[in-house]
């Protein structure tokens, strides 16, 4: 499955609680995305909350769009990529 990295802008910031509130936030956000085959992997978030770098596997970028819209999340970049590995030349 193609692996991708979703860049975000939130302008006022991205907060999920650290609470049962956000677990079902993420809960269901994966849900949704599975309806189109997509799996989010996880995140890196900037110390503003205002960026978001999420990997996720998916069948296509559309897919991703698609579930995006379902979750009410921006996207200013979707990037195909491949893991690279540095401990990989030890």
């Amino acid at each position: 499955m193609p692996r991708y990295v979703v860049e975000r802008t939130f302008p006022d910031g991205w907060h999920v609680p650290a609470d049962t509130e956000g677990a079902e936030l993420c809960f269901a956000i994966g849900e949704r995305n599975a309806d189109e085959g997509v799996t989010w992997l996880h995140s890196y978030v900037s110390d503003d909350r205002t960026k978001s770098f999420c990997v996720c596997e998916a069948p296509t970028p559309e897919a991703i769009r698609r579930t995006a819209a379902r979750n009410d999340l921006p996207i200013d970049v979707i990037t195909q990529v491949r893991v690279l590995d540095p401990y990989f030349y030890d």
